[in-house]
């Protein structure tokens, strides 16, 4: 408990950390997020509307004043405004594109982890085999490519030429949003090759990654004991060695779970879907600066719940580190 209570605490301290940069690097730029929305209208704003504006944005008042008021609208999961599509909350934006986000990259990242994993088990035990020697090298080929080279042959086949799955969106514009197998199927059907280009190229790493630490693991004393008192090969596999292998994959699934709130930025942008990735596209190239700082603090908030989960299934699978 002293163990996960520390690294609560480490948490907290470096997401307002994260918080404290996210608050001064703007602010270290040239003008500000409002002069974009104040020179669109050319002049024709007083100085009341103009303050308003400002006000809106949270460059009003001294710089601490500021900074107490920025602390105290995160806290409120108050982003601020999106300049791109003034007045809309970039909250609403966020939390928008990283629904679709979860739906792709969590589906993708799932199967990648699970089937992935599940191939590193079969390959590290039966090594040198048919399994282990067809399927690593292809997995080591996959793992060598771009998200964007398969995403954009697989556009091309699917999409472009023999026309089997949509050019683009999250559904249907025909089906409106609701919790209906029609709707659901649409989701999948649009999600279905953009998932299947973040998948081909992912699955591979948890391959290669379950695969050598089992390797290590093969020959330690507790497998060793365990072979010799007589267990089964399945309960040796899972239990004792797969047991043990899976707690660095777990760490990096963590962070690839904390990571997946980035977006698949490239996926998203072949494949025009509504997710972070394609939002902060154009976030960055409008300039927005209040999308931008709301996506940086959703993808650190992510990154550390994901890796205090980490730390506590770590210690639930490991009983080393409840001593």
């Amino acid at each position: 408990m002293i163990f996960l209570l520390r690294r609560l605490a480490f948490y907290i301290g470096a997401f307002f950390l994260a918080v404290t940069f996210n608050f001064f690097i703007p602010r270290l730029m040239p003008g500000d997020p409002s002069a974009r929305i104040i020179a669109s209208f050319q002049g024709r704003l007083n100085e009341a509307q103009v303050e308003a504006i400002r006000k809106s944005y949270g460059f009003t008042g001294s710089l601490w004043e500021q900074y107490v008021t920025y602390v105290g609208s995160i806290m409120r999961l108050d982003f601020g405004i999106s300049t791109v599509q003034f007045p809309e909350p970039t909250a609403s934006l966020l939390f928008y594109a990283a629904t679709w986000t979860l739906v792709l990259v969590g589906l993708a990242i799932f199967f990648a982890f699970t089937i992935g994993s599940f191939m590193g088990i079969h390959a590290a035990w039966h090594r040198g085999g048919f399994f282990d020697s067809f399927f690593t090298p292809i997995n080591v080929m996959l793992n060598a490519f771009t998200p964007a080279i398969v995403a954009l042959l697989l556009f091309y086949a699917f999409s472009l030429q023999l026309q089997w799955f949509p050019l683009g969106r999250a559904h249907s514009t025909s089906i409106m949003p609701a919790f209906s197998v029609e709707f659901i199927g649409s989701v999948l059907y649009h999600a279905t090759l953009p998932v299947m280009s973040i998948f081909l190229v992912s699955f591979g790493g948890w391959h290669l990654g379950m695969r050598n630490v089992m390797i290590n693991l093969l020959n330690e004393d507790f497998v060793i004991l365990a072979k010799a008192k007589g267990l089964s090969d399945r309960r040796v596999r899972y239990r004792y060695v797969a047991r043990n292998a899976i707690l660095p994959q777990i760490t990096a699934l963590a962070l690839s779970i904390g990571f997946l709130l980035g977006g698949a930025l490239v996926t998203e942008q072949v494949f025009n879907y509504p997710g972070l990735g394609k939002f902060t596209f154009t976030a960055i190239g409008s300039r927005d600066y209040s999308f931008i700082q709301g996506q940086l603090l959703l993808l650190t908030a992510s990154v550390l719940v994901a890796n205090l989960l980490s730390d506590i299934a770590n210690v639930i699978l490991d009983p080393r580190l409840r001593t």
